[in-house]
């Protein structure tokens, strides 16, 4: 059983943070609230999204996973301008979502979840520097970098007590420094590694600028990137592989 009343503010959010790395997910449809864990298809980038119940006007769910065809969704909730209320209602016999806004009725055709690729591990890091940072700052940093490169380094200097962002083109290349006083915060603790720019940029769509954004990083380590959404009742957190640099 699964009933909700959600924003549609609230939900194109939280498909877009996983649309921008997979086409189809699975839902954990919990009684305390949704789970969607997914890896792209190269394995380099992951989402682990969390939506409370409280994000929603009304939940009701017992349990039980449905596979979604994320595009699909997201266009029927394009149809809702953001003050606008989606309701979800599943139809267990038939396996299909009933979606109603504003007098629209979509009846969605679900997946079956066995046939979508298996969640990933979300790897437990032990990652030495920790930069809280604005979402505006980090997309400054993606759009910069992608003017002269495919990849961009993140490194924390632990001496100086700085965040910084490398890119290094043909001709061009890019360098941005924060201080602790620029960054909500820091831990600092040396780090530097190599990813790539086109998975950043797609993880960078669905960060809001306005949020505080907690950066985990290492010495050529995977990046963790987590960031609240649905006014804090929700979370999204992105892994991302390095590009391992030759000597």
């Amino acid at each position: 059983m699964f009933k909700a009343i959600v924003s549609a503010e609230t939900l194109k959010t939280t498909l877009d943070s996983v649309s921008v790395l997979v086409d189809e997910c699975k839902v954990h449809l919990d009684e305390d609230g949704i789970e969607i864990r997914a890896v792209d298809p190269a394995n380099v980038g992951m989402v682990d999204l969390r939506l409370s119940a409280e994000a929603f006007e009304s939940y009701e769910a017992d349990g039980g996973v449905i596979g979604v065809n994320l595009s699909r969704l997201e266009d029927i909730a394009g149809m809702a301008d953001s003050g606008q209320l989606v309701e979800l209602e599943l139809d267990e016999e038939t396996r299909k979502l009933h979606i109603q806004i504003d007098g629209l009725e979509y009846t969605l055709a679900l997946i079956d979840p066995d046939s979508i690729r298996q969640e990933p591990d979300i790897p437990d890091l032990d990652l030495s520097a920790e930069v809280v940072i604005e979402g505006k700052d980090i997309n400054r940093a993606v759009k910069a970098s992608d003017m002269v490169s495919d990849h961009i380094a993140l490194g924390v200097d632990a001496s100086d007590e700085l965040f910084y962002v490398d890119a290094e083109g043909d001709t061009d290349d890019v360098h941005l420094e924060l201080t602790t006083e620029q960054l909500i915060d820091l831990q600092a603790g040396d780090a530097r590694s190599l990813f790539s720019l086109d998975y950043l940029k797609d993880m960078n769509k669905a960060i809001p600028a306005d949020a505080e954004v907690t950066l985990e990083l290492g010495e050529e380590f995977p990046l963790k990137i987590k960031f609240p959404i649905a006014e804090g009742q929700g979370s999204v957190l992105f892994v991302l592989a390095p590009r391992i640099q030759s000597d």
